[in-house]
């Protein structure tokens, strides 16, 4: 790398084979509907609260009273997840399949967002699917999808926030699909703040693209794949980078707080005060199911959110570990772009790795000291972007993706007793399921 003070060379943008627009979205509507189909099959068992239900379900039953009581139930949290059950409570009832349908909902949209990921960095229909197939199949999202949590929610805002910056980070006026970005993180935050992290990731790689454009830095044999040109954005100034990555996402965050609070600036600081006040507390650190950050890529410690045990040999249970097949092989898959980011420069190995690393490292910088599997949703999400650019990586046939593609399914599927309530299991299934002892 060498910075120069000459005329930047002006290239094409890389040639990628045109997918079509048509196509792209029967796709998209085909993979929703049957992630939905899945995700709803025996969403009602159990029909009782279950793990952090008893928080969100009832501040979001409160949210629907005609005088909402004193005090706030949940001010722990941004509105906008509980707002979603509200009305899905007001829709569906007051029942188990009110409290978890839009859980659903978003949880298939999330396939569809991981299949726009895959789509703006292979530009392929066949990489874009897999991507999407093995998100699913790592578990987390099936399990965080069935139950009325904020997680899958925040995941899914996020993960079309990603989507539309992939879109834009290889044209020339990325302006519009850049305000999109800032759209989609708003509502990740006013979920849960953890839908910052991915803001702030585009944020950081906005910012050193453009200090390094400042700088007139250049490659001495940069090519169209790169993951910095300088000629980057020639038309994305100051403004627009303010209005995509702060106005935007500070207007939609609040919005949802003003349908809750009014239009109060006090009431509105104060939520925001409540909400990093309870955050940053180490009153409750010494949780059954907590792990740190640091064991959350080995599936050290799965969050157990249901074990009932039905007859003398029957229990339904329900595990939040996430897909071995899945995750563990990602690591070594990250391993690799991380070599192709340095050696080679490759511009999807730089973007999986930022938006993987972002949403995870993250934590390792919070003073929070609660942890526990399920933060680590995103990144493991993102991660199968990882496998994909491996498994498609040179001359590698393509039938090894699809195989390793249908292996991920095999363990989903075998996983099943311990990820759904409705199928239930023996306790000599459990008893194989569960590798180690730091499982139970």
């Amino acid at each position: 790398m060498q910075r120069r003070q000459s005329a930047t060379i002006v290239r094409k943008s890389p040639s990628v084979p045109a997918v079509s627009i048509t196509s792209s979205a029967v796709t998209a509507v085909v993979l929703f509907l049957a992630a939905h189909l899945a995700l709803l099959l025996g969403v009602t068992t159990p029909d009782k609260f279950y793990f952090d239900e008893v928080h969100y379900v009832p501040a979001a039953r409160q949210m629907l009273e005609p005088a909402p009581s004193a005090p706030q139930l949940n001010p722990m949290h941004p509105p906008l997840a509980k707002q979603l059950i509200a009305l899905s409570i007001l829709g569906f009832g007051d029942t188990p399949l009110g409290w978890r349908y839009p859980g659903v909902l978003f949880g298939a949209l999330a396939v569809v967002a991981m299949y726009l990921c895959g789509l703006a960095l292979f530009a392929a229909q066949g990489p874009a699917v897999a991507s999407a197939l093995l998100a699913f199949f790592n578990q987390m999202v099936f399990v965080q999808s069935r139950i009325a949590m904020l997680d899958i929610f925040a995941l899914a805002f996020g993960l079309f926030a990603v989507a539309s910056f992939l879109h834009g980070f290889r044209k020339p006026r990325p302006q519009l699909w850049f305000a999109l970005t800032g759209m989609a993180c708003g509502l990740a935050a006013a979920c849960k703040w953890s839908g910052l992290f991915v803001l702030a990731t585009c944020i950081v790689i906005v910012a050193v693209i453009r200090l390094m454009q400042g700088w007139q830095t250049q490659f001495t044999d940069g090519n169209e794949d790169d993951w910095y040109r300088p000629e980057m954005w020639p038309d994305f100034r100051t403004k627009h980078f303010i209005a995509c990555f702060v106005l935007i996402p500070v207007v939609v965050y609040f919005a949802p707080f003003v349908v809750l609070h009014g239009w109060s600036l006090a009431d509105l600081v104060e939520a925001q005060r409540r909400i990093f006040g309870d955050n940053t507390t180490t009153a409750i650190a010494g949780h059954t199911y907590m792990s740190a950050w640091p064991s959350w890529p080995f599936l050290v410690r799965p969050v157990w959110f249901l074990f009932d045990k039905i007859d003398e040999d029957r229990i339904a249970a329900i595990v939040l570990l996430g897909n071995p097949l899945v995750l563990w092989p990602a690591l070594p898959a990250l391993a690799v772009c991380l070599r192709d980011w340095i050696v080679t420069r490759r511009g999807e190995a730089f973007l999986i790795l930022s938006f993987y690393a972002g949403p995870y490292l993250a934590w390792a910088l919070l003073p929070r000291t609660l942890g526990f599997l399920y933060y680590y949703l995103p990144a493991a999400t993102f991660a199968s972007l990882a496998l994909v650019y491996v498994l498609r990586r040179g001359n590698s046939p393509r039938w090894l993706l699809w195989a390793f593609v249908a292996v991920a399914g095999a363990g989903f599927a075998a996983m099943l007793p311990i990820s759904a309530a409705f199928v239930g299991t023996s306790m000599a299934t459990f008893n194989r399921l569960m590798l180690f002892q730091n499982w139970i």
